[in-house]
């Protein structure tokens, strides 16, 4: 199935850039790989993800990429990935 990042998703991927490459560019760029090469799993795997305990929704799930939590929801005919926030920021429905 084909994933689709929102503008909301890259938005925050490219906060999450901006925020860590303030010390180290390099750190900021292999945190944005593994958070978008971790996304591919639910390519096929798309239920591999737990649900969200704040929607307790069977379509919207997500994946942990410490310290970061990739928020997708399944459609009929794609994946988008909704958002990617810090797990100890609070997620507001």
């Amino acid at each position: 199935m084909r994933v689709h990042w929102t503008e909301n998703a890259i938005d925050h991927l490219a906060n999450i850039y901006g925020y860590i490459a303030h010390n180290s560019s390099t750190y900021a760029r292999r945190m944005v790989d593994k958070i978008t090469q971790r996304s591919e799993q639910i390519a096929e795997h798309a239920l591999s993800g737990r649900k969200v305990p704040e929607y307790d929704a069977e379509d919207i799930r997500e994946l942990i990429e410490k310290p970061y939590r990739i928020i997708y929801r399944i459609k009929p005919d794609q994946i988008d990935v909704i958002a990617v926030i810090h797990s100890a920021r609070l997620l507001h429905k």
